[in-house]
């Protein structure tokens, strides 16, 4: 039994070492990267107006819920602190849409170049349709 055990781990040993290296350099490079950058700075924008987009011959009268997000976005330092609330647009793409019961659909959001999204709060909003006549 330990004939076999030091024959499975000392058999291609510097093998082994190698590829345990070579795992544990992926691991810190993943992990060092993964970590916040240095240089970039992230910012929460609450209340966003959330803006729907509809066909112009759609006469219904959509309306969302909630309609306001909150928005965290990520980027250079000087960029981040000048940007404003109206740089960063939160919409709904309801083309198309008839009438349906629980819809829900995602916020798409649009930030400026140099600018990274990161988290929109909530992720989708309730479509609510006017009732009907």
């Amino acid at each position: 039994m330990i004939a076999r055990l030091c024959h499975l781990v000392f058999e291609d040993f510097w093998l082994k070492l190698l590829s345990l290296a070579l795992a544990v350099m992926i691991w810190l490079t993943v992990t060092f990267v993964s970590q916040k950058e240095v240089g970039t700075e992230s910012h929460v924008f609450s209340n966003l107006p959330v803006t729907v987009l509809a066909s112009a011959e759609d006469v219904h009268n959509f309306r969302v819920s909630p309609v306001q997000v909150e928005v965290i976005v990520q980027g250079d330092p000087r960029t981040v602190q000048n940007l404003q609330s109206k740089d960063i647009r939160a919409t709904v793409d309801l083309t198309g849409v008839t009438t349906a019961r629980d819809l829900r659909k995602p916020i798409h959001v649009s930030v400026p170049s140099g600018i990274t999204f990161t988290r929109v709060t909530p992720e989708e909003v309730q479509v609510i349709f006017p009732p009907e006549r």
